[in-house]
């Protein structure tokens, strides 16, 4: 008796070890040959989703009633892929204006700043920015009369860099909008997680080394291909790491991140250069 329940014993074991090998078999992720599942794309890409596209086009024809209802005083443009307000330039009667603060006529600054604060919340899902994630980093009036608020986009840990992350709001006394433009990144704070996993695998002293050797090899903002070899004499100072934002080169309707250092050099006509700290490429240079 006790044989044979030692027998049927050891035929269940084999058994479930072999459908958890199988198990096991089948979890596994393709060949060497082929894409891993945990393989990480880099640079890493951006695009916008349908979700926000179908939620764009609500707060759009929102904007567009708000603003007077007519093509004529809402000639509004998005950006390509982010699909943030490119521009936005009312014409004859729009009636866009920054909420009301206060009980004067004239708002003072801290109540121009709260109404400004509050327009960015109202228009969130154009903009493209938690407002809890910008900040103003310049507030001006301009020579026409007119004033002016500049904001950056901080959502990552390390700051933006590129033609990215920035609102501008150009405005009237009486609060009338005259202007509106964003490259903020929306849906932020999906990009964080992946962003957070990236390892540096270059560090700041292998990058100056590397600018030392091999010099610039760049696109300038006009497409010329550029090489530029740096003096001996030249200082380069590495200002610390950031999100280099750009055009991605394979999709015209993506986006692409790269985790860089920024360094500055002295005594040069190139002023700053990017050096990818994953592979060790150019980002770019100005």
């Amino acid at each position: 008796m006790f044989t044979t329940n030692r027998k049927l014993w050891l035929a269940t074991l084999l058994v479930a070890a072999a459908l958890a090998f199988a198990s096991c078999a089948a979890l596994q992720p393709p060949g060497a040959t082929g894409p891993r599942a945990n393989e990480q794309l880099y640079p890493v890409p951006f695009a916008v989703d349908s979700h926000r596209k179908e939620a764009i086009a609500v707060a759009l024809n929102r904007f567009v009633l708000q603003a007077g209802g007519s093509s004529d005083a809402t000639a509004a443009e998005l950006q390509p892929v982010t699909a943030t307000i490119l521009n936005f330039s009312p014409k004859g009667n729009s009636t866009l204006e920054l909420p009301k603060v206060g009980a004067t006529a004239v708002m003072n600054e801290e109540e121009t700043r709260e109404s400004l604060r509050r327009f960015i919340k109202e228009w969130q899902e154009l903009i493209g920015a938690d407002p809890s994630k910008l900040s103003l980093v310049e507030r001006v009036d301009q020579p026409d009369g007119s004033k002016m608020a500049s904001y950056e986009q901080r959502p990552f840990r390390y700051p933006i860099r590129g033609n990215y992350g920035k609102l501008q709001i150009r405005f009237t006394a009486d609060r009338r909008i005259l202007s509106l433009t964003s490259t903020c990144i929306p849906d932020a704070d999906r990009m964080q997680t992946t962003l957070s996993a990236l390892s540096v695998r270059l560090k700041a002293e292998d990058a100056v080394q590397k600018l030392r050797e091999s010099g610039l090899s760049y696109t300038d903002p006009n497409g010329n291909k550029m090489n530029f070899k740096v003096p001996a004499a030249t200082e380069i100072t590495p200002r610390g790491l950031v999100i280099y934002i750009l055009a991605s080169k394979d999709k015209p309707d993506a986006l692409e991140f790269h985790l860089a250092w920024e360094m500055e050099l002295g005594n040069a006509p190139v002023k700053i250069a990017y050096i990818d700290a994953i592979n060790g490429e150019t980002v770019a240079a100005e």
